[in-house]
């Protein structure tokens, strides 16, 4: 009989607590019924708490949420944003965070402060800015103001990214037809601009040209030129294949026989 007892006794503590698993990456924060939050954080394993107390098991990972954000554009037209926030919680503040703000964190802090700043900055910019021009400084921009609003929320902000904007199909079709049309533009610009280099450098190459013919023209005389002749005609009387050369008019007439028709006869 006291051999049951003691089993009953001891089945009824076992009751009395329940076992929490925490996850690789995660952290534990108990809270107990007799003291509140506890200062230590519990790591990944299985740990056995009482009922009546309970452990909260936050993420440390880096979190990615999508947002759809309704916000309105410079000149007052509704567009939708696919946006995505990127963050983490800093691992030594865990503790705090949740006396301060508890697990719903995301809720009650960066996502109210996220379509504040989508709504903030977007208007600002046009509808083709925020379609295509402007996107990143746009991205930039509420990255930038969120990670100032939650400063000291003990989390940290790893990035803003806006996937996608859906605008009026009209408005989207206008737009597209403007940017094709000033690509076309710059590429003629382009297509110009090589043509005009061009010309202009063929004109210096012919200015190069006929200021070295100048030059020369101007440096030779007839008696150089002369001289020049009678040089080359001589090279010409050397070759294997010349059998006899004769001078043009405005030297003495003569006749140069190649050396070997010399030796022939």
């Amino acid at each position: 009989m006291k051999k049951i007892l003691n089993l009953t006794y001891f089945a009824s503590v076992l009751c009395l607590f329940g076992c929490v698993s925490v996850g690789p990456g995660n952290v534990g924060v108990l809270w107990t019924a007799g003291s509140g939050t506890q200062a230590e954080i519990y790591k990944e394993g299985s740990h056995s708490i009482i009922w009546w107390n309970s452990m909260f098991v936050y993420d440390l990972k880096i979190m990615n949420h999508d947002e759809l954000l309704n916000v309105i554009a410079a000149n007052g037209l509704a567009i939708k944003l696919d946006a995505s926030v990127q963050y983490r919680l800093k691992p030594k503040e865990i503790v705090a965070l949740h006396q301060e703000i508890g697990p719903d964190y995301y809720q009650k802090i960066l996502e109210p402060i996220l379509r504040s700043e989508a709504r903030r900055v977007i208007g600002r910019y046009t509808p083709e800015e925020i379609y295509s021009t402007k996107r990143d400084i746009i991205e930039r921009e509420i990255r930038e103001g969120l990670k100032q609003k939650i400063d000291g929320r003990h989390i940290e902000l790893e990035g803003v990214l806006i996937r996608n904007v859906e605008l009026p199909e009209a408005i989207r079709h206008a737009i597209d037809e403007k940017l094709t049309a000033e690509q076309e533009v710059l590429k003629m610009k382009y297509v110009l601009d090589v043509a005009r280099a061009e010309s202009e450098r063929k004109k210096i190459e012919a200015g190069g040209i006929a200021d070295y013919n100048r030059q020369v023209a101007s440096s030779l005389s007839p008696g150089i030129l002369e001289f020049s002749r009678v040089q080359q005609l001589g090279k010409l009387a050397e070759s294997a294949n010349a059998k006899t050369v004769i001078m043009g008019p405005g030297v003495n007439p003569s006749v140069l026989l190649s050396n070997q028709s010399a030796e022939k006869h």
